[in-house]
């Protein structure tokens, strides 16, 4: 199921429709007679992975709103487009078409733009047992979407919110003990394995002593955070030799082009905040043909 029925969706997408006015163009009623009708093209500027299509369905909670434009997709929802081209046609009223433009692609763009930075990341990751996931740090009221998003483009989700599942960050060691403290780490996943019975247990670690130190604690997965490719290879070559069945996530500050040499060490998980708190929007644009006589 794609995050497009849900309520708070439905409610985003009311709310970009009312902040854009879209119903009371001054330029279109001023230029535009009752009436027109006229056709426009879904440009893809860029090479990159299409997402947001379900948008264009006539039963969107964002096409309910334009009953007069009829849409014919050229491409379905997750294909990666190798070269710029059409993605849908968009034909009937004009003064609709107008209205629902610029709302329509600032979902586009942003949703296509992280599944392809996605896609890229995953295309680096081939032949490795390595997946990649995003983090909570997305745009706020748009969690739903950007998750889905990195979902189309071949990725994993991380916890979608602070209720899902536990993880041990720094400011929670410092907060309940001495921050660099190996035995604090070791405590912090024993209490909640205790106080969380059911949830995934993840733990941030910062150093090789605190990983080993929770290594004897088996917590689901323990995030390697900020660490060089040697100590990275010592904490996996540490978690074989021990039998350990921890998972291993690698974070802080990851980019495409250095997650190759990551993977092939034998992690599990890289997880890149950059997916969705620094998108780059995919080119796209809405370019109308004349209006039909």
């Amino acid at each position: 199921m794609t995050p497009f029925e849900s309520g708070p969706v439905r409610q985003l997408i009311t709310l970009a429709l009312e902040e854009d006015a879209f119903d009371r163009d001054a330029t279109s009623l001023a230029l535009i007679p009752p009436g027109t009708t006229t056709r426009a093209l879904l440009e893809v500027r860029a090479a990159g992975v299409l997402c947001g299509m379900p948008l264009l369905d006539p039963a969107s909670a964002l096409m309910l709103r334009f009953p007069g434009v009829h849409v014919d997709w050229h491409h379905p929802e997750g294909i990666m487009l190798d070269r710029p081209g059409d993605a849908a046609s968009l034909s009937g009223d004009a003064r609709q078409l107008l209205g629902l433009e610029r709302t329509l692609l600032n979902f586009l763009q942003r949703l296509s733009g992280i599944a392809s930075l996605t896609a890229r990341c995953v295309k680096e990751l081939e032949g490795t047992n390595t997946r990649v996931q995003e983090t909570r740090k997305t745009c706020p009221g748009w969690r739903a979407l950007d998750k889905y998003a990195v979902r189309v483009g071949g990725g994993l989700n991380h916890r979608h919110s602070l209720a899902d599942q536990v993880l041990i960050k720094d400011n929670h060691i410092t907060l309940s003990g001495d921050r660099m403290s190996p035995l604090a780490c070791a405590r912090a996943v024993r209490t909640t394995r205790e106080r969380c019975p059911g949830l995934v247990i993840e733990i941030e670690v910062e150093t090789e002593a605190q990983c080993e130190a929770v290594l004897a604690t088996g917590p689901d997965i323990i995030m390697l955070d900020g660490f060089d490719l040697a100590a990275i290879a010592r904490c996996v070559e540490r978690r074989n030799a021990l039998g350990a069945r921890s998972i291993y996530e690698v974070s802080g500050g990851l980019q495409p082009g250095r997650l190759r040499a990551i993977a092939e060490l034998g992690v599990e998980r890289v997880s890149i905040g950059a997916l969705t708190h620094s998108v780059v929007a995919l080119d796209m644009a809405l370019k109308f043909r004349n209006a039909a006589p």
